[in-house]
């Protein structure tokens, strides 16, 4: 690793699809950028590009608005397109570790948002955080991600192929540069109501956190605001300069203190 990284970088990372990796990662770097960090992104899902789409659609505002937003510097990586994994794999890890310590020149936090599948773009990715969030809606089909739970034996399980994923990418990690990986499991999509299905997986988390090295924090309420928000690339924290202190509503107040809680959370030094 190049002796110029020093930005503190954030991973967006899980295997299932729809957990809302992207919309955490924009949250977070519109969230850092007010608070007065100088923010660069890497969208590794060239494929899916939902990162992408979410900052040209806010560049498409800006430009249609005469908006004065907060953008950070953005790039997209893409697939090494080489047969061989083994050295696929070390392309990909070249290229964004020449990304990585470019950006880390002019800006003090990089957040990288990784497909929704196993790749090795995705594990790359993974082994360069110095704090992984794994959003994950709070069900048991995506703790299946997580791990593998026995049914009436919630506290018996076994890793996942995504949990043992990330446990390989800590051990190239501190094997790389002796760097660590703060693991942090987000609860998504909260529902308001005291279920019990909701007190059963926070209880499992509990017991799955010292196994598995992980940390939670609980994440973004089941709110309609923040997929309303995508077409305009805009996050709940542009609502008040966009639309005015006016139309705040309660349901807004409260997810723009979920932001800042996550923000809060990773503890950038």
């Amino acid at each position: 690793m190049s002796d110029s990284l020093h930005a503190h970088v954030i991973v967006t990372g899980n295997e299932k699809g729809g957990s809302g990796k992207s919309t955490t990662a924009m949250h977070l770097i519109v969230g850092l950028l007010r608070a007065g960090h100088s923010v660069a992104c890497i969208d590794l899902d060239a494929r899916q590009g939902t990162l992408s789409r979410y900052i040209a659609n806010r560049q498409a505002f800006i430009a249609d608005q005469g908006s004065d937003l907060p953008m950070p510097e953005y790039r997209v990586l893409e697939h090494s397109d080489n047969v061989n994994r083994e050295d696929a794999e070390s392309e990909d890890e070249w290229n964004l570790n020449d990304a990585i310590a470019d950006l880390s020149l002019p800006h003090d936090v990089i957040v990288i948002d990784t497909p929704g599948t196993d790749s090795t773009l995705t594990r790359v990715g993974h082994s360069f955080a110095d704090t992984l969030i794994t959003p994950m809606n709070d069900s048991f089909i995506d703790l299946d991600v997580l791990a593998r739970v026995s049914p009436g034996k919630e506290t018996e399980s076994k890793p996942s192929h995504y949990a043992e994923m990330v446990w390989q990418q800590k051990m190239k990690r501190a094997k790389r540069d002796g760097g660590s990986i703060d693991w942090i499991i987000m609860r998504n999509r909260l529902s308001h109501l005291d279920a019990r299905n909701k007190r059963q997986i926070a209880t499992l988390l509990d017991h799955l956190s010292e196994r598995f090295g992980f940390r939670q924090v609980l994440g973004f309420g089941e709110r309609v605001i923040y997929r309303e928000l995508f077409l305009a690339g805009l996050t709940i924290l542009d609502v008040m300069d966009v639309l005015g202190k006016d139309t705040l509503t309660l349901s807004h107040v409260a997810a723009r203190q979920e932001v800042r809680n996550l923000i809060d959370a990773i503890k950038i030094s």
